[in-house]
């Protein structure tokens, strides 16, 4: 079951150990006399005997150079990090060198349970939350033993003080490769903590409870309500229609012009005022230990891509702690990170079977599993600029406890693929660099992006997590930070995506997520009042537009292109009503829209990467009509199935090209090109 170190040569290893590299024949007495010159031990009592430090044990075994030590020991003194954590997350020493290493300088034995599964009548002496903290899990029984398996031996006074034996029981613990650790506590707490990932989320704020079949009568009688009113009513109804639509048009105009000003604001005022240190800071502190979330599913082309954008962050490899999160049955996903030999910061984490099959719900279950003071969320085909964590880690330094998110830009590295990409581009770049920045000026709600959101994971879990049946995790999730009065900024720091770049990909993507607009919007508006006690009667107006009008806009835009025939001389229903006068304020006020989306694009694509884009900016409105085709879809799926997630596909579009998988990664410093 477990191998006991008792001396300095190569234990036998379980079967699933293969070193990284044969130990070399050991240090030379220069090199012994230096990293124990270096040690406190040696500082302290150089002529007293004491047992060898970890530091001497990986140097005798071959396994680290006098170069790594030293390295790693500056490393964990500036970021004040675990000293064998630092080994494995650098890659200077592999895991299976290090079990043993650590094996014998806590005299403990090696655990291996490739034979069968732990013990689950175990599970009850110990805590879920415990070892998951602890990296630990009971294995089995022998007599009045109880094995305990752990990834962190400097940790075993307190864990044994955390265990749940019964009188009569003593632990025993035992060293284990993490990969084991893990499968063990999903196979042990997986069911459990799936269960509490759907439906983590407060009730009253989740849509969980959203009934489609109750939401589809309701929509039978509103339609047949309206018909009866209609053909009983017919002028009225059409004045109001129309009415009703200008005034969607109007609000959604309105905040952007407010937020347009905020924005040109905020600009010149940071042109006047000196950059805010946000470095100098930061530097009075070690750096958080940073969790990065990376749902997968189905993604074999883009996973070894994926890796080596996460590769070129420049963030201290022991501070980081990557989990890359798939789903039971995903063999695609699961094959393509079996052929890599991923990082020691890299962990991969199952999500076992459940409804819904969710990004949201599967960013809950790996939250049990994150290490890191600061959750971040990367989605698949994701490239970051490589000092984003460094800038986010900076940031939350210099900013109090309140703001609780900060969220980076989009923008597309295949952008130039067609011309429904360079539109999708243009959009972007119009919402992230322009409107969001400006809504946070106007201290609005902030609808998070599904991506490049970097989480303070108390605040985080303060509200409850994602909705696991939102579809729009991210939208929800803003708004129910800013009702439990937390801050939301938008950082300066660029994420590049993959456009998708086909029709009918973008309808299915932006169906789902205009679906998740109205149900958020939906459960937010049970209780009014609420909702307005918590955001003031400001924000609370702005979030109808920023929310229902959003989508609305694209739902009644037919009324309004219907007016398009006026200027060709043709009759409209609304001769009756509205005198030339009437239609010449709504053709300044349409213009007056052409002209404000215009404005904001060329504002947008200031940057040199995005200027390519402008001879497009004209052909927008035209691509907005894809806007309505996926909002009449959302308002069906909704009525059908309000929780499925359309599969948005990676590496169609232009996707980095594939890389050799089978080679190692590691941590570079060069950015990836926009």
């Amino acid at each position: 079951m477990f191998t006991k170190i008792k001396s300095h040569g190569d234990p036998d290893l379980p079967p699933s150990f293969s070193p990284a590299r044969s130990a070399s024949p050991g240090p030379s007495a220069a090199e012994m006399v230096a990293i124990h010159a270096n040690s406190r031990i040696g500082r302290s009592a150089i002529s007293q005997p004491t047992r060898p430090s970890l530091e001497q044990l990986l140097l005798a075994r071959g396994a680290a150079g006098l170069g790594d030590i030293l390295e790693a020991r500056e490393a964990a003194g500036l970021t004040e990090s675990w000293i064998g954590q630092v080994f494995l997350a650098r890659g200077a020493v592999s895991e299976a060198e290090m079990l043993p290493a650590l094996a014998e300088y806590h005299g403990l034995g090696i655990g291996d349970w490739l034979q069968g599964p732990p013990d689950p009548s175990l599970a009850s002496y110990l805590d879920a939350d415990v070892a998951l903290g602890f990296e630990a899990v009971a294995l089995h029984r022998i007599g009045a033993t109880v094995i305990i398996a752990t990834g962190r031996p400097d940790r075993t006074d307190a864990l044994r003080a955390a265990l749940c034996l019964p009188p009569g029981l003593q632990p025993a613990f035992v060293l284990a490769p993490r990969a084991q650790i893990i499968a063990a506590q999903i196979a042990l707490y997986g069911e459990m903590l799936a269960r509490l990932a759907e439906g983590q989320a407060p009730q009253a704020s989740s849509c969980r409870n959203w009934r489609a079949a109750v939401a589809g009568r309701a929509a039978v009688l509103a339609l047949f309500a309206l018909a009866t009113l209609s053909a009983l009513f017919p002028t009225a109804m059409m004045i109001a229609a129309f009415l009703a639509a200008l005034v969607v048009f109007v609000a959604n105009m309105g905040l952007k012009i407010a937020a347009f000003a905020a924005t040109l604001r905020a600009e010149r005022m940071m042109r006047q005022a000196p950059a805010p240190q946000d470095a100098n800071i930061a530097a009075a502190r070690p750096l958080p230990i940073m969790s990065i979330l990376v749902p997968l599913y189905e993604e074999r082309e883009i996973a070894t891509t994926l890796m080596r954008a996460l590769c070129d962050l420049d963030y201290p490899p022991e501070r980081l702690d990557v989990l890359l999160i798939i789903e039971e049955g995903d063999s695609l996903t699961r094959s393509a990170l079996s052929a890599m030999t991923l990082p020691g910061w890299a962990r991969i984490i199952t999500v076992p079977q459940g409804e819904p099959r969710t990004k949201p719900r599967a960013l809950n279950f790996a939250l049990n599993f994150a290490r890191g003071e600061i959750v971040g969320v990367y989605d698949a085909e994701d490239r970051p600029e490589s000092d984003q964590l460094l800038r986010v880690a900076q940031r939350f330094a210099a900013l109090g406890p309140e703001t609780a998110c900060l969220q980076g830009q989009l923008d597309y590295f295949n952008a130039r693929y067609n011309l429904l990409s360079r539109l999708f581009a243009i959009e972007y770049a119009t919402w992230f660099r322009v409107l969001l920045p400006g809504v946070q000026r106007l201290g609005l709600v902030v609808p998070l992006g599904g991506t490049t959101q970097f989480l303070r994971r108390d605040a985080l879990m303060a509200v409850g997590g994602w909705d696991a049946h939102n579809v729009t995790e991210d939208a929800e999730l803003g708004i129910r930070l800013a009702r439990h009065g937390y801050r939301v900024e938008i950082i300066d720091t660029t994420t590049f995506e993959e456009a998708n770049a086909a029709v009918m990909p973008w309808v299915r993507q932006r169906a789902r997520w205009q679906k998740g607009y109205l149900l958020t919007w939906a459960v937010a508006m049970r209780a009014p009042f609420a909702l307005i006690r918590a955001l003031g009667m400001w924000r609370f107006l702005a979030l109808q537009v920023q929310i229902l009008c959003a989508v609305a806009g694209f739902l009644i835009a037919p009324l309004l292109w219907s007016l398009m025939i006026k200027p060709f001389g043709y009759a409209h229903p609304l001769d009756l009503l509205v005198s030339p006068f009437g239609y010449g304020i709504l053709a300044t006020i349409f213009v007056a829209s052409v002209v404000l989306s215009i404005a904001l694009a060329i504002h947008a694509t200031r940057p040199a990467h995005l200027r390519h884009l402008r001879p497009y900016i004209l052909l927008s409105e035209l691509y907005f009509l894809l806007g309505t085709i996926s909002a009449w879809r959302a308002v069906l799926e909704i009525l059908h199935r309000p929780f499925d997630w359309a599969k948005t596909r990676h590496g169609q579009f232009g996707a980095l090209p594939a890389v050799a998988a089978e080679q190692p990664f590691s941590q570079t410093t060069s950015a990836p090109p926009p």
